[in-house]
């Protein structure tokens, strides 16, 4: 079957043949119809998790994915064959993932698809939407909360903004002039643009008082650093860079970590009831064929991708 993949770490990943897998016991075979490119996948890629476990080669890339299941293996109870799933799909122990044909998951790594949506839809949700949701829930932002959101324009921080403002927080995004319309209509009750200055300058200059979460997406330790001055005495400081100190946050007064997304079929349910209520927006950048996806894995290296991409199988 076709996939795409690296022999080893470091190596550019490349259309080619593999071997179709098959659903072990307590696992979902897939036809994907529908693949979500994730930063993480290009990270994988280069070696970022070579010390983390066994790995197997050729190992095709991929963590999210949509599509139909076509064989159950022995002990899975939630899904029959013919249904329309979506969720994660990485298992690099076996060298698979979803930008192929066919791809395996576990059961409790998947959930039935978003009705009222297409594949390309769902597939740009399970990574991005589960991360959103668990930082919303473990910052506690809600009504009364002001919460900055930096590098809100990407697909978890577009997650992140809707899912705050629909708990009733005070969202301010950090957006360039030519965003800033986008992420209102997201639910922002205001933009930062940081390109015309330190962000926390100007939301300090807005906001005396500062705000009362910061989630940060994108910065490096200085910059995070520079960012949590814009937080209150006592407020909370989120990294998903792993940029935070605990122990400079501590000196600070700020409760602070480093987040770890722990996704669930649970919260892939949730997210998927979201987007048939229409109380969640999935912003799809572009769509490309398999053969296209390491093109457009050296795109998102650049960091110049704009919206989500999501991959036709």
């Amino acid at each position: 079957m076709r996939a795409v993949a690296v022999t080893a770490f470091g190596e550019e990943p490349q259309l080619m043949d593999v071997p179709q897998p098959e659903a072990g016991p307590g696992e979902v075979l897939v036809r994907m119809a529908v693949a979500g490119l994730n930063p993480v996948d290009w990270r994988i890629a280069d070696g970022m998790l070579k010390d983390a476990g066994p790995q197997s080669f050729p190992m095709v890339l991929g963590t999210d994915g949509a599509g139909e299941v076509v064989a159950v293996g022995t002990g899975v109870r939630r899904f029959t064959v013919g249904d329309a799933v979506f969720g994660r799909f990485w298992r690099p122990a076996k060298g698979g993932g979803s930008y192929a044909d066919l791809a395996v998951a576990g059961e409790k790594d998947v959930a039935q698809a978003p009705r009222s949506v297409t594949y390309a839809t769902s597939a740009a949700v399970p990574t991005a939407g589960t991360s959103a949701y668990n930082l919303i829930e473990e910052t506690r932002a809600g009504e009364g909360k002001r919460v900055l959101v930096v590098g809100a324009t990407g697909g978890v921080g577009t997650f992140a903004t809707q899912l705050a403002a629909g708990r009733g927080a005070e969202v301010l995004a950090t957006a360039r002039t030519t965003k800033a319309d986008l992420m209102r209509n997201l639910g922002s009750a205001a933009t930062v643009d940081h390109t015309a200055g330190p962000v926390a300058e100007q939301v300090l200059a807005a906001h005396p008082e500062g705000v009362d979460i910061l989630i940060d997406l994108v910065s490096g330790p200085e910059e995070f650093g520079a960012m949590t001055r814009a937080v209150r005495d006592g407020g909370t400081a989120v990294s998903t860079t792993g940029a935070a100190d605990a122990d400079a946050l501590t000196e600070q007064n700020l409760r602070g970590f480093n987040f770890h997304n722990r996704p669930s079929p649970q919260l892939l349910e949730i997210l998927a009831g979201q987007l048939d209520a229409g109380r969640l927006t999935v912003l799809v950048g572009s769509e490309v064929a398999l053969e296209e996806a390491p093109e457009a894995l050296q795109l998102s290296r650049t960091g110049r991708a704009r919206g989500k991409t999501v991959i036709a199988l």
